[in-house]
């Protein structure tokens, strides 16, 4: 029965039977077609209903002979265009037709150059048989031309079609993803589901709840407030209701409605930057920050609704994979960065001593006494608290207590800022990079020999998850003091002096609304590069997707939940690359129905409402889980980041052209560009594409990251200029979307037809028939002709 779930559902049996008795003098074949198909129980190992029986006997004497046809006949069974012939032919005619087709197809592998003992390992993928399917000419020639007809380009489709009305775009997305609206989630009663709702919430916890301690450092408290963990001095244990709140609600109304619900919704760098700016305007002009930002949030929500109902979303088509993979790198390479950089920035708060003398342990000490020199600062707060220097016993303090009160360090075990901490930073470390690789052996565990398919594919599906299970019970265990996830316990706004709803005026002056509108055009032109340029990368060809795209829907609704949270004073949400990019990795579909040692089939992304739901749900229900959450390390969410960033490298052409570099010409794998381009314009196309990716980043790190959605959109510029240099052939090879598997297959279909057309063009009887209109055939032969 566990063979029984690998056949597709209504497949049926073809029986082959052959065997030697000694009453005849010459074999006798039947080739034996059912109608209907019956189940003859006994004759087959399995419980699957008979179509076909091909019968050999023969006399004695010649069984490996038969034994041999039987196993020809069985092949050719297996062959998709041959079982189609055997379903529709006639007589004995269409048969032998079918058959000579069949060995016209075949490879020989001649005798002494392989091993017949050894089981050849099927392929990753095979080329596709449907030139085979094709009508050919009465003269027997398949029709030639000189290209093949490539795929439609990746932006092609209808959601990206300028429609001319106000809104139209928008209406029929809302056409097209109307009748996938209760299939959305009935497609999540998976177990896959389960496991990326829980990976991808571990996952975006961590960035919301530090994306919204910076913000409050940024604003010093108006959006979000620091909380800082008892004992513990760690920026990245901030906690910040409004954050969250804005997540989960934005989230939530983004899951349910958008038109690409495998969108993930966060935090971006430029949105951050942009508040720091605004913040640092409103500070020195002594404006009201929250209401001018709500005037901004209320513009930008207006600027997107106008670019929905223009269809503006169309201008996506001119998003090539050129500017798609420059900006994909990017994100994944500062999501590699940024938690490499946690790492680091531990080892700064977590200090240890590099000079230890271990014949001197006993005598260490840190102990904190009086400032020396007191500052201003210290005066201040010393005076606000009613105490004075004397009157604290400085020698009895904690280690927080002597921070707060400014004292001073003192001692052989003391580090500038404290005293050294041992063992947390290494355990850190260790937490990191087990994380990392614990993760990325766990979802290649599928590949493995070990256990039964279901179990390796659900350790597979739950491998990030399990992985931070493990890791948390380990940290637990070993008891040493490492930084954890720390979340707001009360759902109340952290700045006690303002509530949930935000005036777009407030004390700020009347023309302030109107002002508004010019940093509201650039902040709509960040929401939508950093939104549009995500969607186009998840709706990509290869990932199968089989329910359409919503660009205008999903703009609309960035835009409409933009201004909601601008009214309520929570931060702006926008799709995150990096967890979008994770997100349809979890949910990756691939057959079941696979003969032992087959490859399973990549079949498309599991598409549904619910994971992103049920994430942004879990996500404003943290405030509830804060005794499970609480032991959760840092670091193993670091490792997270490394591993997400990681693994949205993979499929990235970029990365593969860069790795030409160092690869000698007989080394280098089979990549369709190869064929068609030569290497070194190959090379110039990379470092083109290398240079700006250089450029973005340069400008990403700076304080001119507010820019960072423009520089992206000069990236198509820099590409339509690079039509001076490429060919449209050669940029058609480099630059598409078309995944490289499907370019391979067309190409080799491609060099088949020339053969077989030049094959066939000589027939038998050594005749050219034309054919021509009306049904007239003219016939040369070409024999008869003296030259």
């Amino acid at each position: 029965m566990n063979f029984m779930r690998k056949i597709p559902t209504g497949a049926e049996a073809s029986n082959v039977l052959v065997g030697e008795v000694d009453f005849l003098e010459r074999p006798i074949i039947a080739f034996v077609r059912l109608a209907p198909a019956v189940l003859l129980s006994g004759l087959t190992e399995v419980p699957v209903p008979t179509r076909f029986l091909f019968l050999l006997l023969g006399p004695a004497g010649k069984a490996p002979q038969y034994h041999e046809i039987g196993r020809s006949i069985a092949t050719l069974m297996t062959d998709e265009i041959f079982h189609d012939v055997a379903y529709k032919a006639k007589d004995r005619n269409d048969l032998l037709s079918g058959i000579d087709e069949f060995l016209d197809q075949v490879t020989v592998l001649p005798p002494g150059e392989w091993d017949p003992s050894i089981r050849i390992e099927p392929p990753k993928s095979v080329p596709s048989q449907e030139k085979r399917k094709i009508p050919v000419f009465p003269n027997g020639s398949a029709p030639v031309s000189g290209e093949t007809p490539k795929e439609a380009a990746h932006h092609a489709g209808p959601e990206l079609q300028r429609t001319g009305r106000l809104f139209g775009g928008l209406i029929l997305d809302i056409k097209r993803k109307a009748p996938f609206f209760l299939s959305d989630f009935k497609d999540a009663l998976s177990l896959q589901c389960l496991a990326s709702i829980l990976f991808l919430y571990c996952a975006c916890m961590s960035p919301v709840i530090t994306f919204g301690g910076l913000l409050g450092e940024a604003t010093e408290g108006r959006i979000v407030s620091t909380k800082i963990g008892s004992g513990q001095a760690l920026s990245s244990s901030e906690s910040a209701i409004e954050s969250l709140f804005g997540a989960s609600l934005t989230g939530i109304a983004y899951s349910l409605f958008a038109g690409q619900p495998l969108t993930i919704l966060g935090s971006t760098g430029p949105v951050l930057v942009f508040e720091k700016i605004l913040f640092k305007f409103c500070r020195d002009y002594h404006l009201s920050y929250l209401s001018l930002r709500t005037s901004i949030g209320l513009w930008t929500s207006f600027l997107c609704i106008v670019l929905v109902a223009t269809d503006a979303s169309s201008l996506v088509c001119y998003i090539t994979r050129f500017t798609e993979e420059a900006f994909a790198a990017l994100i994944c390479i500062i999501f590699i960065y940024e938690a490499l950089e946690k790492l680091f920035h531990l080892g700064e708060i977590y200090a240890f001593n590099m000079h230890n003398n271990l014949n001197k342990l006993t005598s260490y000490s840190c102990v904190c006494i009086e400032p020396p020199d007191p500052s201003n600062e210290t005066l201040e707060l010393w005076k606000k608290e009613n105490i004075t220097a004397h009157s604290i016993s400085w020698g009895n303090l904690t280690v927080s207590e002597c921070k707060t009160f400014h004292g001073a360090f003192v001692g052989s075990a003391c580090s500038p800022h404290g005293p050294y901490i041992p063992d947390v930073l290494f355990w850190c470390v260790i937490l990191f990079f087990t994380t990392f690789f614990l993760s990325s052996f766990l979802k290649q565990f599928k590949t493995k020999r070990y256990f039964p398919t279901k179990v390796r594919s659900t350790i597979s599906d739950f491998a990030v998850f399990l992985t931070i299970v493990i890791m948390v019970a380990v940290d637990y265990l070993v008891g040493v003091p490492s930084p954890k996830l720390h979340v707001p316990e009360k759902f109340e706004p952290t700045d006690p002096n303002r509530g949930w709803i935000i005036s777009p005026l407030g004390d700020n002056p009347w023309w302030t609304l109107l002002i508004a509108a010019i940093p509201a055009l650039l902040c709509t032109i960040l929401i939508f590069m950093d939104q549009q340029i995500t969607a186009v990368i998840i709706n990509r060809k290869e990932h199968k997707l089989k329910k359409g795209a919503g660009y205008h829907l999903d703009l609309l609704m960035v835009g409409v939940m933009l201004g909601v949270c601008s009214v309520m004073g929570l931060p702006w949400f926008v799709a995150a690359t990096v967890l979008s990019i994770s997100h349809v990795n979890s949910l990756k579909v691939e057959s079941e129905c696979s003969a032992p040692g087959e490859q399973p089939k990549f079949l498309g992304i599991r598409e549904q409402r619910v994971t992103g739901l049920m994430i942004f749900i879990l996500m404003g229900l943290s405030v509830f889980m804060t005794s499970v959450l609480k032991f959760i390390p840092m670091p193993v969410l670091y490792g997270v980041f490394l591993y997400m960033g990681v693994s949205s490298l993979k499929g990235i052409q970029f990365f593969d052209r860069i790795k030409l570099f160092g690869m000698p010409a007989k080394h280098q794998p089979d990549l369709i560009y190869l064929r068609y381009v030569p290497l070194w314009k190959v090379h110039i196309f990379t470092v083109i594409q290398l240079t700006c990716l250089v450029l973005l980043w340069v400008i990403k790190a700076s304080a001119a990251a507010v820019v960072f959605p423009m520089m992206v959109l000069a990236l198509v510029f820099v590409r339509k200029l690079m039509d001076l240099c490429f060919t449209k052939r050669e940029l058609s090879w480099l630059d598409d979307l078309m995944p490289e598997s499907k370019k391979k297959k067309e190409d080799d279909k491609k060099k088949k037809e020339k053969e077989e057309a030049e094959r066939m063009l000589q027939d038998d009887d050594d005749t050219v028939h034309l054919p021509f209109e009306g049904g007239s055939l003219l016939q040369i032969p070409v024999k008869a002709l003296k030259y």
